[in-house]
């Protein structure tokens, strides 16, 4: 006896959870995971038009931009996780020119098999980080590897913010006299991260410093718009690697005391058990700043007012020798040339 067959075209499985390739595809899986995930946590007008690009209102004046990527491992560390990591760093690079962060893009490289619960977590550190800035996510996008191509997820991130009239900050523009201070201690986000990476049990707990520090700024800005020369976010790095910069883009010397550095027992015990300079590792969340000193007493006061900075202290100056080069009283009185290192001492913490 004969048999029918009813054909049917099956409906396709749109919930995962797991990245698949068809996420990167352009086509529905793509458009889902859009209005599902990313839609939701980043929603404003300009990206609610899910343009190729958005189109901005800028006032006349200037504006300050940047962009940066971020491939941490692990994704997830003490004190935050990459997402907010992104938001913060890109929001500091804005900062630190005094600019007030206005719009960021996020554009996200995912590794099939990704689970879609941590994207979800990362997304949502995104948007609150992003809120906290009182910035907005107008425009991005989203790519799919291969299994084995990336390590879970990679962001890159831009920003556009508006610099004040009358605001010039940068790397060059350190002068011989100029106060040195930074808003707290060293260090943490880099041993947070090689901490959980590692797997290491150490005494005390060390938690990453990621933070925007925008508001920091800008209350440096009200109490002496102009007596701010440099600003800078020592990330990759560290401190040392900042101040040599600074010092080689002003053609100053810098002269700064150990003893001023602040940093946490816990983390300078990691440091010393490992062999690790914590003068060369990452921060997220603290800034040096260069200063008139006529003005330094006054901007130390308005750091300290603000979270971010309630722990800032003078730790140098600037001076009109040894151009181009960072010595360091040490601990014990003597002195030090701080340069920059061959190499990064921990990979992958930002």
């Amino acid at each position: 006896m004969a048999q029918s067959f009813a054909l049917s075209c099956p409906l396709p499985i749109t919930k995962h959870k797991h990245i698949v390739m068809g996420h990167g595809s352009g086509g529905r899986l793509t458009a889902q995971l859009i209005h599902d995930l990313f839609l939701p946590a980043f929603d404003n007008p300009l990206l609610r038009k899910l343009d190729d690009q958005a189109v901005l209102d800028v006032a006349a004046g200037r504006i300050a931009f940047t962009t940066d990527s971020f491939v941490v491992t692990p994704l997830f560390f003490p004190g935050g996780n990459i997402g907010e990591l992104a938001v913060n760093g890109t929001v500091n690079d804005l900062a630190m020119s005094g600019a007030r962060p206005v719009w960021l893009s996020a554009a996200f490289i995912l590794e099939e098999g990704f689970e879609m619960e941590e994207l979800s977590r990362v997304v949502a550190a995104m948007s609150a980080a992003a809120a906290r800035a009182g910035t907005a996510i107008v425009t991005g996008d989203t790519k799919v590897v291969n299994r084995r191509s990336a390590d879970k997820m990679f962001i890159t991130t831009a920003g556009i913010g508006e610099v004040p009239e009358g605001v010039a900050i940068s790397a060059s523009a350190a002068r011989p006299g100029d106060a040195v201070i930074l808003s707290g201690s060293i260090a943490d986000h880099g041993m947070a991260v090689l901490s959980k990476r590692e797997g290491l049990e150490l005494e005390g707990e060390i938690l990453s410093d990621t933070q925007p520090l925008d508001r920091l700024v800008a209350a440096m800005l009200a109490a002496a718009p102009r007596a701010i020369h440099t600003l800078r976010d020592p990330t990759r790095g560290g401190l040392g690697a900042s101040l040599c910069e600074i010092a080689c883009s002003s053609q100053v010397g810098v002269e700064i005391d150990a003893r001023a550095i602040p940093v946490r027992e816990a983390v300078k015990g990691a440091c010393e058990l490992l062999g690790i300079d914590p003068l060369f590792v990452a921060n997220e969340g603290k800034l040096v700043a260069f200063v008139d000193p006529a003005a330094a007493a006054e901007v130390l006061a308005a750091m300290r007012a603000t979270p971010a900075g309630r722990d800032a202290v003078a730790i140098g100056r600037a001076v009109d020798r040894h151009a181009g080069m960072v010595v360091m009283t040490t601990e014990i009185g003597g002195t030090r040339i701080v340069d920059l290192p061959f190499n990064e001492q921990l990979p992958r913490i930002c």
